[in-house]
């Protein structure tokens, strides 16, 4: 197979020009993508209402700046894996619409994904705020 030919017609299918509107088109899918999981998964909800709680506390305790990096790094790690979560899983009902279970595994291990990263945050804040707090 030749490699260099091929690569060559993946850059010319591939090439897209640049300009400023489909810059602002690419802010406004990935707008869209937001708001449609938080329009529509309940778990991204519960992300974000648990993240405004941490940066009210944040403000009312006065953490320190190594804190809050910890505190908005977690933060955005738990929102985009939820984002993540979503595609795998709309993904998957695409290809696969029927019951397979595979097709579980998948969902489930994404899922399960999401569940660790927010354990580690939810650690990761009680070791911040509970001495601020007791």
């Amino acid at each position: 197979m030749n490699f260099k030919l091929l690569d060559k017609k993946l850059k010319k299918k591939r090439k897209k020009n640049i300009s400023f509107e489909r810059l602002i088109k690419s802010f406004r899918y990935a707008v869209d993508g937001f708001t449609y999981s938080f329009i529509n998964e309940q778990n991204l909800i519960v992300h974000t209402i648990i993240a405004l709680i941490a940066i009210i506390f944040g403000f009312i305790f006065k953490i320190s700046i190594v804190e809050w990096l910890f505190v908005l790094i977690m933060i955005g790690l738990v929102v985009c894996a939820e984002l993540i979560n979503t595609s795998i899983e709309a993904t998957i009902d695409l290809v696969c619409p029927e019951k397979h279970p595979l097709a579980k595994i998948a969902k489930d291990t994404a899922a399960g994904a999401v569940f660790v990263l927010a354990l580690v945050a939810v650690i990761g804040g009680l070791i911040i705020f509970v001495p601020k707090i007791f």
